[in-house]
């Protein structure tokens, strides 16, 4: 089977669940089942219906007390989010500070030019609803739904909305992959973690409220480098950043499981934010079996079904590290058996332009046994990181 080219349609790849073995046959039977799958959206998934009201009710924590109401504003049906947007939201990111893109929502006629993103949303609610926001332009799409620049109503605050499908989550039988997402999102306070604000449902859909991240993915600013690939002292900065938030969710015996580009966000100032925790996990005291993630940045021990720990994280630091140097990940080839093989052999090849120092560091998280990886706190203080992030 041919494996998607890394720089051009990695980005719309989705990490499904696969086979944890070598052999492409399994991998293939699978991979095309998923794909052969059409859902469409005009029933709920009774499965999934259930899955929804299982979550809690949302709450925000309360803004600052100059909060400005917004005039009244007609906001459209939750059918029609996607064919009316508010013209004032279409250019809100030229006007203040913003953070992550999530998905969908409604539509509002507001003259309010007021822009809030440093701060959470308005008032504890004990529900939300779609008519609470103002729906802007599409953010991004999603394997289950879509992400919309919106804006709380009553407070103004500018945030990202994602709006998953239910009968497509159903479908795919993700429920549980969901729940977790929300559950465990919603407790992380890092200034390089999204935050997710709250949470809501209707018959069709869920709707998550996420913190808006204005300059869109690192994958997108990576291709948008002349050389498709950043310099030593913006590769360290981010890997720093991303070693403060893992070090976060270790110590939280969070493991994130789906470590790359596509799946970092760019805030205010360029500001890194860990994003997409749909296959993390909280895993105290314990290994996990489940293959997930994307191909290229598959560790090892997944690649051969085994075990695993919270070190998936560091071979998949590795991986990125090496992409946002090179511009392209370490072990892509033509086809995910290629792919396979080059892992499990930790197969790959420096750069000239790569310094020793970048590549001593890549040399110590891409090691076969997990257990032999580099530690987060020394990586911070690997003198390739020191010497670009003074």
């Amino acid at each position: 089977m041919s494996q998607k080219p890394n720089n051009v349609l990695r980005a719309k790849e989705n990490a499904l669940p696969k086979t944890g073995t070598v052999n492409g046959a399994a991998i293939a039977m699978q991979k095309n089942q998923l794909l052969a799958k059409k859902p469409t959206i005009e029933k709920v998934a009774p499965s999934c219906s259930k899955a929804a009201a299982q979550f809690a009710k949302p709450t925000m924590k309360p803004m600052a007390a100059s909060l400005q109401k917004q005039q009244n504003a007609a906001v459209a049906p939750a059918a029609e989010v996607t064919k009316n947007v508010n013209p004032v939201l279409t250019n809100i990111e030229n006007k203040a500070p913003p953070s992550a893109p999530a998905s969908s929502s409604s539509n509002s006629n507001s003259n309010t030019e007021k822009v809030k993103t440093d701060t959470a949303p308005a008032k504890p609610k004990k529900t939300w609803a779609l008519s609470n926001f103002d729906i802007g332009r599409q953010l991004g799409r999603g394997k289950f739904g879509n992400v919309y620049l919106a804006r709380e109503k009553e407070s103004q605050f500018v945030v990202a909305l994602k709006v998953l499908f239910k009968r497509q989550i159903g479908e795919t039988k993700v429920e549980h992959q969901v729940r977790r997402e929300i559950e465990i999102q919603s407790h992380l306070r890092h200034p390089h973690i999204l935050r997710l604000y709250a949470y809501f449902h209707d018959d069709a859909r869920i709707y998550l409220v996420l913190e808006y991240a204005p300059q869109g993915t690192l994958f997108s600013a990576l291709q948008a480098q002349p050389m498709k690939r950043f310099d030593d002292s913006q590769s360290a900065t981010y890997i720093k950043a991303l070693c403060s938030a893992l070090l976060y969710l270790h110590e939280r015996d969070i493991i994130h499981r789906d470590i790359k580009p596509e799946n970092l966000l760019l805030g205010h100032k360029g500001v890194l934010k860990i994003a997409d925790f749909g296959w993390s996990v909280h895993e105290p005291n314990s290994m996990r079996m489940t293959l997930c993630g994307t191909v290229d940045y598959l560790p090892p021990e997944m690649v051969l079904n085994k075990p695993h720990t919270k070190n998936v994280d560091l071979w998949s630091l590795g991986v990125l590290c090496f992409e946002l140097l090179v511009g392209h990940a370490p072990f892509f080839s033509k086809t995910y058996e290629e792919t396979y093989q080059k892992i499990l052999k930790v197969d790959y090849k420096l750069p000239e332009h790569m310094s020793k120092a970048a590549a001593h560091l890549i040399s110590k998280l891409l090691v076969l046994n997990p257990m032999h990886r580099m530690a987060l706190d020394q990586i911070i203080l690997h003198p390739w990181i020191v010497a670009h992030t003074q």
